[in-house]
């Protein structure tokens, strides 16, 4: 028995099957037991290592592999969601804050650890993992809709500063720890690092975007050239002695404007936390010493001194900014339980510092400890502080207005909504749902067919394709005519149907394209894409994907989930009184709140769902309505059981860290809702 252990664990496939089965079941377990799934990998990795079954080796060459490359990706992606954007504008007050959030636990995690009698190097490099903090409660605050609020923007950008600054006392450290370190090898590496930081984050800036604007429409090199990125900065941090997630993390902040909110983005993002950042997860699981841990709870004093520390500095850095810059109350405490959770740097650089003999199994065991404590307390009080945080004049919801916004037809053109026909079964439907938008804006409708030619040149293929999108079209065209709705056929030869559709919206400057929904799950959709999806991510106007279950002009009672109150949920409020005004029909709008609901709070809420609303259209038919519950899409499916059609929004964000977030909602409620869908997606981002 004990030699087909040993030759199970030499197996790498058996060892990777492991893995991949562990990815995919522990976390879905833990989150159905109201349990972070990150903390169901390190159990895993708990039970199947030293300490348990022994299935997997933490120091086998596979394993130790993967580990390196899933928390190269780790960092790598939190480089990239790092929003750029929000830094610019107000990185002045971020560096104050960040550079508040830094030093203070810096300063106390110093003390604390010679405390305990860590010599200084040890000490200096236990304050660096109370510095930084993970971006993990950032989905909370977009749901609230008060991500403008200066506050949050402030706290957002001080990411970059906190987890920069904490990766570089981290090379230090190590450099310091390697011995033979001197004044002179330490000004070299600062100035090595310093050119080295130059060179990746304007080099790499500059050669993403000249590679991606010559590129083209070419995901796979899109998607080659940030992995090559990726492990050309890894390298050439280890090259001047610097750990190799500090040269991830700057390659993921030098790629970052130049890749932009892209698909391409999207697919890194699923790669990494899918795949490989759950393996470096259930890695120090394997690693974790059970018995120390053991031991580290009965004499728990470290970790709680550890914990108090990390809290208490955080606080004294956001009540600072507060006095200095005066903000509210309420926005001090947001910023303070946004910069409490430690996650994603923190035990990355626990575990080189581990791995380098500086940190001891005691300290590693506590860090664990202070990732599930805060990785809870922080976005449970972000979810109560955060609610009305007062947002920016020109950002307040009674102040949206649609954009791009299809009231009023311009002189020059008239409405236009582009509905791209192929399945037969379908196209009545969309069709019908088209010409009622358009017909209630005095527009017209585009049917386009697009014949995709064969890759072997065969002509006879191609004549069937267009013979094929030519009865599409004459019967789109027989249904306007039976609609009263001005229709403009269109066909269009290209290569890829997402490329044809989004270009011919462009070209026909539609104001919405209305699409029927198609497969988006499985890992082949992620990986390659789908259509769908790809007209999302390249669209210039929004975009409407429906399963309809029967005609638009039936759908008289229209639910509309509020996940927040931003400008794009309130377009997708716009989109539903378009549709409701055009059909005769009332709409719900619907907000989920996951804990007590306080009368000011209810009264805010109201307030907020209210000011979502476009006074150009009648609001008569409209109403509110609050569900309390902590799961938003059980909510949603017990009351679509009242209505005939549901409007839901695509959301682009990707979390970092799958293990922490639940699945994608919209996914999940268009699987198990009965009734029909729309789906509305966003255009891109200009700029």
């Amino acid at each position: 028995m004990e030699k087909f252990l040993v030759f199970l664990q030499e197996e790498p496939s058996f060892s990777f099957a492991i893995l991949l089965l562990v990815i995919l079941v522990i976390p879905i377990l833990f989150e159905k037991l109201k349990l972070p799934g990150l903390l169901g990998l390190l159990v895993a990795g708990v039970c199947l290592g030293e300490n348990g079954l022994k299935l997997l080796d933490s120091e086998s060459q596979m394993m130790v592999f993967l580990s390196d490359l899933g928390l190269l990706c780790l960092m790598f992606v939190a480089g990239l969601e790092i929003d750029m954007d929000q830094f610019h504008k107000i990185k002045q007050r971020s560096g104050v804050f960040g550079s508040l959030t830094f030093s203070i636990p810096l300063i106390t995690g110093t003390i604390v650890g010679r405390l305990f009698e860590f010599d200084w190097n040890s000490s200096l490099l236990i304050g660096s993992l109370l510095a930084s903090h993970s971006l993990m409660t950032y989905p909370i605050v977009r749901r609230l809709g008060v991500v403008s609020n200066e506050a949050v923007t402030v706290t957002l950008g001080g990411t970059i500063f906190t987890d920069i600054g904490a990766l570089i006392v981290l090379a230090i450290c190590i450099g310091v720890g390697s011995g033979n370190f001197t004044i002179i090898k330490l000004l070299s590496l600062l100035g090595f690092l310093t050119i080295y930081t130059l060179i990746v984050l304007f080099g790499f800036d500059w050669a993403g975007r000249e590679f991606l604007r010559r590129s083209g429409a070419d995901e796979g090199n899109k998607f080659l050239f940030l992995l090559l990125a990726l492990f050309l900065a890894a390298m050439g941090a280890e090259a001047i002695g610097v750990e190799k997630i500090v040269g991830a993390f700057l390659a993921g902040l030098a790629v970052n404007d130049a890749v932009g909110d892209s698909s391409v983005k999207e697919k890194v993002i699923f790669v990494g936390s899918v795949l490989f950042t759950p393996i470096f997860f259930v890695d120090i699981g394997l690693i974790l010493d059970v018995p120390a841990f053991l031991q580290s709870l009965s004499s728990i004093g470290f970790s709680l001194i550890i914990i108090g520390s990390l809290i208490g500095s955080k606080f004294a850095a956001a009540y600072l900014t507060k006095l200095i810059y005066r903000y509210q109350q309420q926005e001090m405490l947001t910023m303070w339980s946004m910069s409490i959770p430690q996650v994603a740097t923190t035990l990355a650089a626990t575990l080189v510092g581990h791995r380098a003999g500086l940190l001891t199994d005691e300290v590693l065991n506590a860090v664990v400890v202070m990732m599930v404590v805060t990785a809870t307390l922080g976005p449970l009080i972000v979810s109560r502080v955060a609610v009305g945080l007062p947002l920016p004049e020109t950002d307040r919801p009674d102040d949206l207005v649609p954009v791009p916004s299809p009231e009023i037809p311009t002189r020059d053109r008239a409405f236009t909504v582009v509905v791209p026909v192929y399945n037969p079964h379908t196209e009545r439907a969309l069709i019908e749902m088209a010409a009622l938008l358009a017909r209630r804006q005095q527009g017209r409708i585009v049917p386009l067919a697009i014949a995709v030619p064969p890759a072997s040149a065969d002509s006879h293929q191609l004549e069937n394709a267009l013979q094929r999108s030519e009865t599409l079209l004459e019967t789109a065209m027989s249904l306007s005519r039976e609609l009263d709705v001005r229709a403009e056929p269109l066909l269009r030869i290209d290569d890829r149907v997402a490329q044809g559709i989004s270009r011919a919206s462009q070209e026909r400057r539609a104001n919405l394209i209305v699409m029927g929904w198609g497969n988006r799950t499985g890992l082949r959709a992620k990986l390659f894409g789908n259509t769908i999806d790809s007209v999302f991510w390249t669209a210039h106007c929004p975009v409407a994907v429906a399963r309809l279950l029967a005609p638009a002009a039936r759908l008289q009672r229209i639910l509309v989930p509020i996940e927040n109150f931003s400008p794009p949920v309130a377009r997708k409020v716009y989109f539903a009184q378009m549709l409701a005004d055009a059909n005769g029909g009332e709409i719900v709008l619907f907000y989920v709140w996951n804990g007590r609901l306080a009368a000011d709070r209810k009264t805010w809420i109201k307030a907020q769902l209210h000011g979502l609303l476009s006074p150009s259209i009648p609001a008569s038919k409209v109403k509110t309505r609050i569900g309390l519950n902590d799961d938003m899409a059980a909510a949603i499916l017990e009351k679509s059981k009242q209505f005939d059609l549901v409007v839901l929004y695509e959301e682009r964000h990707l979390a970092t860290d799958r293990s922490l977030t639940p699945s994608n909602l919209t996914d999940r409620l268009v699987r198990q809702l009965t009734c029909s869908v729309i789906v509305l997606g966003e255009p891109k981002p200009i700029g």
